[in-house]
């Protein structure tokens, strides 16, 4: 493809190359170092005059640091002349902190929309948003594209006894994201109230819905100490579920996530690569990987040639 250029991020830079791969394309150089103050300084390599540019960088690791990264790598790019910059986000940072929820809380994720846009990004694509609302803090055009498609293929082609399941939600926020994962299927849904004493803390669990003799699937947009799926997981088993799944989008799994992992009574726990995880499945075999670089791809290439990016939402060929 003519007068384009993928630049990575040092987040994940393993996601950005098997994006390149496939669009046929060399990753552009781009040199990222630290002076002694820690102070982030980024050098691109080559000419991006007129180009459309794809900035690969995701919210994972160091997160601050990997944010600060990426609005520099921006604005060098949009003061090289570079005709259109679009930031590839997978796992878009600060997304847990979207809404005004108490007294003198932040919106930082409105504030991470601010601070792209004075970067100098044209265009965002991310996703599995946290809350979709975020796209309205933006002036600019954000494609939040779903890991749906890469879901379903997982589960048919990984559980046998998948016409005999329930997609479950962890909590009420994500029942319309497994309702429309269940009506692809053609199976029924349920999902779990949980009340929460403090951040990162379940209080209590409530099951709606039936999963006796059944497989239980549990899906969610990301997973991060992990106490609320390992809950789940022992309320599903005790309700009668036959074997227990846990496929999220976003697996941060920091702090005690791992160690909670390999205690559960998971079969396994399935997570798109938009995070690197290869340290993570060393120390927990019951993780497994989909790899979600053609969906991002074929956003980029349909980007580029002008073409609807609506079309990902229900279908990519894998």
């Amino acid at each position: 493809m003519p007068n384009i250029k993928i630049f990575s991020g040092s987040s994940h830079q393993d996601l950005s190359q098997k994006i390149a791969d496939r669009l046929g394309l060399e990753l552009g150089k781009v040199v990222t170092k630290k002076f002694s103050n820690q102070e982030t300084c980024v050098e691109i390599g080559e000419s991006v005059r007129g180009e459309d540019v794809y900035i690969v960088q995701s919210g994972c690791g160091e997160i601050n640091d990997n944010l600060m990264e990426l609005l520099i790598m921006i604005n060098a790019c949009k003061i090289a002349s570079a005709s259109r910059v679009t930031a590839v986000i997978p796992c878009f940072p600060y997304a847990r902190q979207d809404k005004k929820d108490k007294s003198r809380a932040p919106i930082s994720a409105k504030l991470v929309a601010n601070m792209l846009s004075v970067a100098g990004a044209d265009h965002i694509i991310t996703m599995d948003l946290h809350a979709s609302q975020i796209q309205g803090f933006f002036d600019i055009p954000v494609d939040n594209l779903y890991a749906e498609p890469a879901v379903l293929k997982w589960i048919k082609e990984n559980i046998a006894e998948w016409k005999n399941c329930t997609i479950v939600s962890p909590d009420a926020g994500g029942a319309k994201r497994v309702t429309s994962i269940a009506d692809r299927l053609n199976v029924d849904f349920a999902l779990i109230h949980k009340e929460r004493k403090k951040a990162n803390e379940v209080d209590r669990m409530v099951l709606v819905g039936d999963v006796k003799d059944r497989v239980a699937i549990l899906v969610d947009d990301m997973a991060d100490t992990c106490g609320t799926i390992c809950h789940a997981a022992d309320k599903l088993l005790s309700a009668g579920a036959t074997k227990v799944y846990a496929i999220l989008t976003h697996g941060i799994f920091s702090g005690p996530a791992i160690s909670r992992i390999n205690n559960a009574c998971f079969e396994a726990v399935v997570v798109t690569n938009t995070i690197p995880q290869e340290d993570k499945m060393k120390h927990c075999p019951k993780i497994q990987v989909i790899d979600i670089s053609m969906i991002l791809a074929e956003a980029i290439r349909r980007t580029h040639n002008g073409e609807s990016v609506s079309y990902l939402f229900s279908h990519v060929p894998l």
